[in-house]
């Protein structure tokens, strides 16, 4: 995926246009999912289950979903500005026509290290789960795990040039981005202390689903302690792109996730159908698998320090890589075989498992009180909660938690759901503008210019800028904003039951939105009649790809206002059912902020 080996000069078949557009499709639906799964936890908990009573695997689920919202648009950008370079012959990623390769490996680290936490999240939830339930006690450190997980997902932004040590970004950069790669370890030690913790003390209850829990604690372990190791430069300049590597992340998302994933299958199976998995074949499915993971890839560390490279289909006929490649085969293979063995696990117990009952494991949270599998409702009636443990609080009441420790109490505020999903969705837009604009500063300001070239207008196209009719552009840009001021108005008539008066404010701002487009289409015109192109220099490139996405983005609006205007024509708009338009407003400001950020920064220099 690196550039320049899938621009059009390495890879000009058309699998890459597919794999990106691919991409772009998946991300959009990422995002929308993790809206979803945000403005669902927000909105829509139980009674009395305030955020500081949620499950653990919940508020882990609520950390991913805010790193899904946050970090995919940073890998739709460069995708976007890829597929332009090869379908309209811009040079975003053309080290020989000004762009850069290595700007693509930021973008694609913004979003490819706060991914390792956005796979490994939902592990740390359900561990988090399946402990304290075969400990017999409560999770240790409730309020450290929560707020560990925040903190992974502020430092997690932090540190995703660790992946570039080898390009050379200059010592300053460097010492950054070893020194978050050292902090961010800090948030997971707590998180495997507190497991721990629970564990210790503990009436355990060793069974299939403790195994492979017990298992992902050890196994990560390794895969955390060598991924500090890269935090150290010289050492990661020595093992970038060796087998090392392979063994590193394998231990962190194999040794990790996919061994959380068996716990949670083995501890939730009997709620999904009724019936539990077989244990023995359980604990047969667990050796196999831990003694062929590791069998697998610990001896990947060795080959990495012996100078094994990465991405390549064979290897060298090196003393003793044949020997430890085979053991790591061998041991494939036996995880191979502890998958069919779950596979027939799963087949066997759907059809004559033993009947699981509701709460096989005397478990502490909510799913737990209904019946197994639970009914299209889930519950007749909505519970109330009021401690982190509800079910242990049902089932043994003169041991309640809330009689004992008192946790904070549901204040009752939800939020609007609408508005909820509207803010995360324009947070999302807002990463992906941000870094379209950081590609447009990149390439065309003085602040960044290379020493010595700030002044060549090779570097800051200032004769492909000078066309930009700046007086022209801020009159039309008036229109834009004058749009929010007349959307507010037709939002306060609405609320106040004038129809009238709103359907003309609104139609208004529609008007206004409309001529800024057609101003947008003028400028376009005249740059094209000129000979000015995307795939002119680097700032028709960036212009043209910021302010297009800008148009599109306010086109969106002007058919999302439409579709309000004709809801409030025919009535179904009232002033109870604002939060709808309230939403769709929250977008149509935020098309309006990015236009003054643009206006700014390409129109009016402020960057220069």
């Amino acid at each position: 995926s690196y550039v320049p080996l899938s621009s059009k000069a390495y890879s000009s078949l058309q699998g890459v246009d597919y794999w990106i557009i691919g991409l772009l499709i998946m991300g959009i639906g990422s995002v929308s999912g993790a809206i979803n799964i945000f403005a669902t936890i927000i909105n829509l908990r139980a009674p009395g289950m305030s955020l500081q009573r949620v499950p653990l695997f919940v508020w882990m689920m609520l950390m991913q979903a805010i790193l899904i919202i946050l970090a995919l648009p940073a890998l739709n950008s460069a995708l976007a500005m890829l597929l332009i370079d090869r379908w309209l012959g811009s040079a975003f990623f053309d080290p020989t026509r000004g762009g850069s390769a290595v700007l693509w490996q930021h973008y694609f680290w913004i979003f490819g290290h706060p991914e390792v936490y956005i796979l490994i999240l939902p592990g740390f939830g359900m561990i988090s789960e399946v402990i304290p339930v075969f400990s017999r006690k409560p999770i240790y450190g409730y309020t450290f795990i929560a707020a560990s997980s925040v903190a992974i997902v502020l430092l997690g932004y932090g540190v995703w040039a660790h992946h570039m040590f080898a390009v050379g970004l200059g010592m300053y950069a460097d010492i950054f981005f070893a020194v978050g790669s050292l902090l961010i370890a800090i948030p997971t030690g707590i998180k495997v202390f507190n497991w721990t913790a629970t564990l210790w003390g503990g009436e355990i209850k060793f069974n299939t689903s403790l195994h492979f829990a017990i298992a992902f604690l050890l196994q990560f372990v390794i895969g955390g302690l060598t991924g500090i190791m890269f935090a150290a430069v010289p050492i990661d300049w020595q093992l970038t792109d060796t087998y090392f590597v392979v063994a590193h992340f394998h231990y962190v998302l194999i040794g990790g996730l996919v061994f959380a994933l068996f716990s949670a299958a083995y501890y939730w199976f009997p709620k999904m159908t009724g019936r539990m998995l077989n244990e023995r074949i359980g604990i047969l499915q667990f050796w196999l698998w831990v003694l062929g993971f590791n069998m697998t890839f610990m001896v990947q560390h060795f080959l990495g320090m012996m100078g094994m490279p990465r991405r390549v289909y064979t290897y060298a006929d090196n003393p003793g890589w044949a020997l430890l490649n085979g053991i790591a085969t061998l041991g494939a293979v036996f995880m191979a075989v502890g998958t069919l063995v779950f596979l027939w696990n799963i087949f066997k117990s759907l059809h004559s498992g033993k009947i699981a009952g509701d709460n096989p494991w005397d478990a502490f949270t909510l799913e737990w009180a209904t019946t197994s599998p639970p009914p299209p409702e889930n519950f007749p009636v909505i519970p109330e909660v009021k401690s982190r443990r509800p079910v242990w609080d049902i089932n043994h009441p003169e041991y309640a938690d809330w009689k004992k420790e008192k946790t904070p109490e549901d204040k009752g505020r939800r939020g609007n759901l609408a508005k909820i999903a509207a803010w995360s969705f324009i947070a999302s837009e807002a990463v992906f503008f941000l870094l379209l604009l950081v590609a447009y500063v990149v390439f065309n300001t003085k602040l960044m210019a290379p020493v010595g070239e700030a002044s060549s207008p090779e570097t800051l196209s200032d004769v492909t800028s000078s066309v930009l009719d700046v007086k022209r552009t801020g009159i039309f840009s008036l229109f834009l904003i004058t749009s929010s001021l007349t959307f507010w108005v037709a939002e306060r008539f609405l609320k106040a039951g004038k129809k009238s008066a709103f359907v003309f404010s609104l139609g208004l701002t529609i008007l206004l939105g409309i001529i800024f487009l057609g101003g947008q289409v003028w400028e376009y015109t005249g740059l094209l009649s000129n000979g000015i192109s995307i795939n002119s220099d680097l700032f028709s490139a960036t212009f043209f790809t910021v302010t297009g996405f800008h148009g599109i983005h306010v086109t969106a609006g002007v058919i999302a206002l439409f579709v309000m205007l004709l809801m409030g024509l025919k009535g179904n708009l009232s002033s109870e059912k604002t939060h709808v338009f309230g939403a769709v407003g929250v977008y149509w400001h935020f098309v309006d902020v990015v236009w003054i950020a643009v206006f700014g920064i390409i129109y009016l220099g402020l960057l220069q």
